[in-house]
């Protein structure tokens, strides 16, 4: 029987409500000594973090982007030095006053339009920033500010520092936060080895929650330096400029790096390990054959099947947002996350998702208890027809499965009914 992590049951959103899989970064920047500098740890319980290159269009500036398997991006930043991370908060939206969001990921549209602080701003102020986190946002001539759903927080000083704080016993602590504060008030130093050293004294460890990963940002040249699962003695080096002109593509962040023994055991034991390594064969030795090999070893080991069949319906989707994230030249997959323009047809030639459609077929063919599953995978069976131009085919396999509402996930109802109303 498959089993369907609850990561991919609630991992959507409307409109421009990102809740961040981050829980709990660390995010500072320093403008001093001619310099400017970001460093933060990111902070969650799920490795195989990305890397996306998105080169310059005629629309959007180029950038870089960091976030997790799901394609949202953690932070960012663009060819110009401006810079954005986020850091979870608890803001109540449900008790503020939203009355204009912006049809989207708002700061997806930051990033490739704007230059500066200022410029951010300018679109900004535009909308309410209905989005649970805090974000610092900060430019190479040293301005930052703290962007959250109450207002916005200017830098006052030479730092600025985005961080949230811990429940500890059942108490607030927020020493990480005051760490940042404590070392950057007591020194006048700016340089990438200090910025290091207060990462390192802020950095968490723990099964449940843990730094994935650390990096530090000259914003003035465009450099970035990035440190794997809190390990500060190596580090993988970024020339921003440089690695644009190479063109767009996702990279796996620890395939920079040697082999961590430390890291490489937290993954392994991670839920989501197992489609990984499915995926990483794809890429080596080719998605179809590493499909057609997947699914005649969960044809033949019955005993396996709701471990591996719960792995290729996770391939399948990472499939599908790795194909969305290239035609869209780094942006994330809007109609997973319920968002208004992710229900506008776009056909996508990306021969991947003729393997995710494979998957899913086979998947959604199989003797299935769980209903409410079996009705999620037509769903997805449905949007790959649908993004693959065979509106014929998605509307069918969409009336399927949402013909039943009490056999159906919320948002597979949402979302199909508003794929059918638009295809009728």
């Amino acid at each position: 029987m498959l089993k369907l992590r609850l990561v991919f049951l609630i991992s959507f959103i409307f409109l421009n409500l990102i809740i961040s899989t981050l829980k709990a970064c660390t995010i500072f920047s320093c403008n001093r000594a001619g310099k400017v500098l970001v460093a933060a740890n990111e902070d969650d319980n799920t490795p195989f973090t990305r890397i996306w290159y998105n080169p310059a269009t005629k629309d959007r500036y180029g950038s870089i982007c960091f976030g997790g398997p799901d394609m949202q991006v953690a932070s960012a930043m663009n060819e110009h030095g401006l810079f954005f991370d986020f850091a979870a908060a608890s803001y109540d939206l449900s008790k503020l006053n939203l009355n204009r969001p912006f049809n989207g990921f708002l700061m997806w549209e930051v990033l490739g339009k704007s230059k500066n602080v200022k410029e951010a701003l300018e679109i900004i102020r535009k909308y309410d920033y209905n989005n649970a986190s805090q974000i610092l946002i900060a430019d190479k001539e040293g301005n930052s500010v703290l962007v959250n759903p109450k207002g916005i927080i200017e830098k006052k000083g030479d730092f600025l520092v985005n961080a949230n704080c811990n429940i500890i016993n059942g108490k607030i602590s927020c020493r990480r936060p005051e760490i940042v504060n404590e070392s950057l008030s007591r020194s006048k130093k700016n340089t990438v080895d200090f910025l290091k050293e207060i990462l390192n004294k802020t950095h968490q460890e723990g099964e449940k929650l843990t730094t994935l990963y650390s990096t530090i940002c000259d914003l003035k040249n465009g450099i970035i330096y990035v440190y794997l699962y809190h390990n500060y003695e190596s580090y993988y080096k970024i020339d921003l400029k440089a690695e644009l002109k190479k063109g767009y593509r996702i990279e796996n962040l620890a395939d920079h790096f040697n082999t961590n023994f430390a890291y490489e055991e937290f993954s392994k034991n991670h839920a989501l390990y197992l489609k990984e390594s499915i995926f990483n064969e794809m890429l080596k030795q080719g998605t179809e054959v590493t499909t057609d090999k997947y699914i005649a070893e969960s044809k033949v080991s019955e005993s396996k099947n709701s471990k591996l069949d719960s792995a290729l319906l996770e391939v399948a989707l990472q499939l599908v947002k790795y194909s969305w994230n290239k035609q869209s030249n780094g942006g994330m997959w809007e109609y997973w996350f319920s968002m208004p323009n992710g229900y506008n047809l776009t056909i996508i030639k990306d021969e991947r998702l003729n393997s995710a459609k494979k998957i899913l077929q086979y998947l959604s063919e199989k003797d299935q208890s769980d209903i409410k599953l079996r009705n999620f995978t037509y769903e997805m069976l449905a949007y790959v027809n649908l993004i693959q131009g065979d509106l014929t085919t998605a509307k069918d396999i969409y009336t399927k499965a949402i013909s039943n509402p009490n056999e159906a996930y919320n948002v597979t109802l949402t979302r199909g009914k508003e794929i059918l109303s638009r295809l009728n």
